[in-house]
């Protein structure tokens, strides 16, 4: 493990974290049909105890009904009916919302298209015990990526470079979607004033985790690229995020400018 500090504890000494309670793994899908049965199935079997829930968009290929049917065979899987497409930030948001609404003591983030393996999220699970958020990181030590193309690898790692150092953040892997909250983390992080997607809205939450003062630990995955279905990264994306990180760091920065030349007060 690895908490950006390179001490697996650092910055939880002295810390008592309480029980996990239920886990919730929330699987966003738009146009998974041929993805989401296997998945599903995979959770259960990786971690029989935890519930699944399936964020649909209101998919055109038919990925809700499927869906529909897994809940019907499994009292452990439910499925959230949205209207419409909105972006992967919006889907995580109401599935929190709704995890929490149903009293989970964990919620995981995990696609739908077989990147995340479900095989690791016991190790995710175990590092929370000790820690109050946990990113599966590809650019630990022991993390990896399995069938990415060079330029893509390229942009991941300068994406989470870049947010890293213009947001002054401990972390190899911010932009990641394999991630695992305590329920009283998500409560603090002001999801409601959250309105970034895609990977500006994973930088998001781990800048708002880390400046909060959680504990954030890193533990290494191996990301392996889709083998069905389309990816939904695109350009606009990419421009979001580009465009809100440096808005976050120039903010930050003038910021903590501006407190060190305020006058200090004669009492």
């Amino acid at each position: 493990m690895n908490d950006g500090e390179g001490t697996p504890e650092a910055g939880a000494q002295g810390r008592r974290f309480g029980p996990l309670g239920t886990a919730l793994v929330i699987i966003p899908t738009f146009n998974e049909a041929e993805n989401i049965r296997a998945i599903v199935g995979r959770v259960r079997k990786a971690v029989p105890e935890a519930h699944v829930l399936v964020a649909d968009d209101n998919s055109p290929d038919g990925t809700g009904k499927l869906a529909d049917e897994l809940a019907a065979e499994d009292d452990h899987v439910q499925v959230l009916h949205r209207k419409g497409k909105e972006g992967l930030g919006a889907a995580y948001l109401a599935g929190f919302r709704w995890g929490m609404e149903h009293d989970y003591g964990v919620l995981i983030e995990m696609d739908a298209d077989g990147s995340h393996q479900p095989e690791e999220l016991p190790r995710l699970l175990t590092a929370l015990k000790n820690a109050d958020l946990v990113l599966g990181s590809r650019w630990v030590p022991g993390g990896r990526v399995v069938n990415w193309p060079r330029s893509r690898e390229i942009i991941s790692r300068g994406g989470s470079l870049y947010s890293r150092l213009a947001l002054d953040l401990p972390l190899r892997d911010i932009t990641g979607g394999y991630r695992a909250f305590r329920r009283e983390t998500l409560e603090g992080l002001g999801l409601d004033e959250v309105a970034s997607q895609g990977y500006c809205f994973q930088v998001d939450l781990a800048r708002r985790a880390v400046k909060a003062g959680y504990h954030v630990v890193e533990v290494p995955i191996t990301f392996v690229e889709r083998e069905f279905g389309d990816s939904k990264m695109s350009r606009d994306i990419l421009v979001e995020a580009l465009w809100r990180v440096t808005s976050w760091g120039v903010g930050e920065r003038v910021g903590r400018l501006t407190k060190r030349t305020e006058p200090k007060s004669s009492g």
